[in-house]
């Protein structure tokens, strides 16, 4: 049977709606019992008399009894759920109690009236009408119930009063019909309002199980990305590490290579070798500023310094990409004093303009400075490719590059707008993109301007490889892959350093037992359970009871992975990434020689 309609008295509604409505029928039918046995009282002490008390009596036990029946048989039935099978013969049985409850009271002016005087016919009548009333309120979720309760009354009243033949009689029965007849529309609205509300609340329930399906399949999709973005870090972690080993050995021995006597062929070929190798290790140091990030290690050191220099810096580094493509590279000059983290915002703006040059063919690039209010607005404008607005966001994601399809190494590995993002939100500067496709885009970074012009004097240049050397200082450098140290001690000895090796802590404390080194320097992976920073404070403590002195010490880390970049910054030892160039290993052997680290 197909769900009736809001108007009709006479169709049953679905199924599932209709088990509800029986429902709130039946909770009707308990609450009615005690206020039913007291009416049934009231009426026989009042209109009992010599005449019609036996049928009286009779009357009130066969109501009273079919009341407890129908309490007895709701309670029985809202003990359990209403089958959804049983329905239609649920409703059944509940309109045959109802039309014979109905009945019975229809019959009551048969028994009272032609005995009754004035006030005991005005009782009836008002009896009749409650109890008609009190129907439409327990009845009026199924109104076809209601319908049938009311029409075998009327079938029972009516004729009784017409039947008296006082016309003031025959006026109470047409308006008896007429006023059952305005219950019938009241029962109608009340129960389409119930029928309504009880659908509203299945489609409720199906949109919150609906919501807790897609709740939970947003859940799954959301660990199962989290998954697969862990995994990639992993992967990224494992495969840079692993690269940065061999990349550093080989940076190394080129290092010694290159104070080697070499012809002009081979210092040539040197050149290329070293141009390799360089490339590739800018491409693992984007990795690894990308896990810097999300490692949450990036601590912004911030103060005043003047934009001049950083901008002078990135236009004499990358100009010359610039000119190899045939664009004009400018930087605008300004006098500005920002209070930031300049080496931060060199790395921000260097991505920038790195980014600007590779994709644009013609025309150019432009560094420009704006001043608004207390902050100043960095500007990379380039008159590339451009970028549609649907793309703006997505240039932004790790990996995503416009244009590239076949992942041309020379464009990039698609990190360095992330990083840059990921940079300004570390240091809470805003960074925001305007572009138009086939005409080009313009980056904007937002960073205060110092309170005071006075700017830091500059650090002097730390010592360059190319000096005399570190000669009689002894190092003890601990790393378990053979060919790192092998590297690491011809490179040392090619500085006037006396270089002690080891593969692991054990080792390294039996090294330290004979000769106390300088300097400890160590991989921050090792076998085992047991770090680089584990190998350095055993070794600190080894020299500190022997000697009595504290020893100086760098960590060097090939690994990208966000908690194991956590756990080597959180040691305090200076850290240095694989590969390191051996000017860079030069200079921080030199600072921490000297107590500037």
């Amino acid at each position: 049977m197909t769900d009736a309609p809001p108007g009709s008295l006479f169709r049953l509604a679905e199924p599932r709606t209709l088990a509800e409505q029986l429902r709130l029928v039946l909770s009707n039918v308990s609450v009615t019992v005690i206020p039913t046995f007291l009416l049934l009282i009231v009426l026989f002490v009042v209109l009992q008399d010599d005449e019609n008390w036996q049928y009286l009596l009779a009357w009130c036990v066969i109501q009273m009894t079919l009341k407890l029946f129908c309490a007895w048989d709701a309670r029985r039935r809202l003990r359990g759920d209403v089958p959804v099978e049983d329905v239609y013969r649920l409703a059944a049985w509940l309109t045959f109690l109802n039309a014979l409850d109905g009945a019975i009271w229809g019959t009551l002016p048969w028994i009272t009236l032609d005995w009754a005087t004035i006030a005991e016919a005005v009782l009836v009548i008002a009896t009749i009408a409650g109890v008609v009333g009190s129907a439409l309120a327990s009845l009026a979720a199924v109104p076809m119930v209601f319908l049938i309760f009311v029409s075998c009354m009327l079938l029972a009243f009516v004729p009784k009063i017409w039947l008296l033949g006082d016309p003031a009689y025959n006026a109470l029965a047409i308006i008896a019909v007429l006023y059952f007849g305005m219950l019938l529309g009241q029962a109608r609205n009340t129960g389409r309002a119930i029928h309504g509300a009880i659908r509203l609340r299945f489609e409720n329930r199906e949109l919150i199980e609906r919501l807790h399906v897609e709740t939970e399949n947003a859940r799954a999709a959301h660990r199962k990305a989290e998954d697969a973005n862990l995994a990639k870090s992993k992967f990224l972690a494992a495969a840079s590490h692993d690269l940065r080993q061999p990349i550093h050995a080989e940076g190394l021995f080129l290092g010694v290579l290159a104070r080697s006597a070499l012809t002009e062929t081979q210092r040539q070929v040197l050149t290329s070798a070293s141009a390799a190798s360089q490339a590739s290790a800018e491409m693992l140091d984007t990795l690894l500023d990308f896990s810097r990030i999300e490692a949450g290690v990036v601590q912004p050191v911030v103060r005043a310094f003047a934009l001049q220099p950083v901008l002078n810096k990135i236009e004499n580094d990358l100009a010359p990409q610039a000119d190899a493509k045939g664009i004009v590279f400018r930087c605008r000059e300004t006098g500005v004093v920002l209070d930031s983290d300049p080496a931060l915002v060199e790395q921000i703006l260097r991505n920038l303009v790195s980014n600007a040059i590779r994709y644009t063919e013609s025309g150019g690039v432009l560094i420009g400075c704006r001043r608004r209010g207390r902050d100043a607005v960095l500007e990379v404008w380039d008159t590339g490719i451009g970028i549609a607005p649907s793309h703006q966001k997505d240039v932004f994601r790790e990996f995503h590059q416009l244009g590239n399809a076949a992942r041309e190494r020379h464009k990039g590995l698609g990190l360095g707008l992330a990083i840059a993002q990921g940079m300004a939100q570390a240091l809470g500067h805003p960074l925001g993109l305007q572009s138009q496709p086939g005409r080009g885009s313009v980056f904007r970074l937002r960073v205060p301007v110092a309170a005071t012009v006075t700017v830091p004097p500059v650090q002097p240049a730390a010592p360059s490889s190319d000096t005399a050397g570190l000669p009689g200082v002894r190092v003890l450098f601990i790393d378990d892959d053979e060919s790192v140290r092998d590297g690491m001690r011809r490179l040392l000895r090619e500085w006037g350093c006396e270089c002690d090796a080891a593969e692991g802590i054990d080792e390294a404390l039996a090294l330290v037992r004979g000769r106390c080194p300088d300097v400890v320097v160590s991989d921050y992976r090792l076998r085992g359970p047991r770090t680089g920073a584990d190998a350095i404070a055993a070794v600190r403590a080894e020299v500190q009871a022997g000697a009595g002195r504290a020893i100086p010490a760098l960590l060097i880390t090939g690994d990208t992975a966000p908690d194991r970049l956590r756990e080597a910054a959180a040691s305090g030892v200076p850290l240095l990434h694989k590969p390191v160039a051996p000017t860079d290993l030069y200079n921080a052997l030199a600072r921490v020689l000297h107590g500037d680290e």
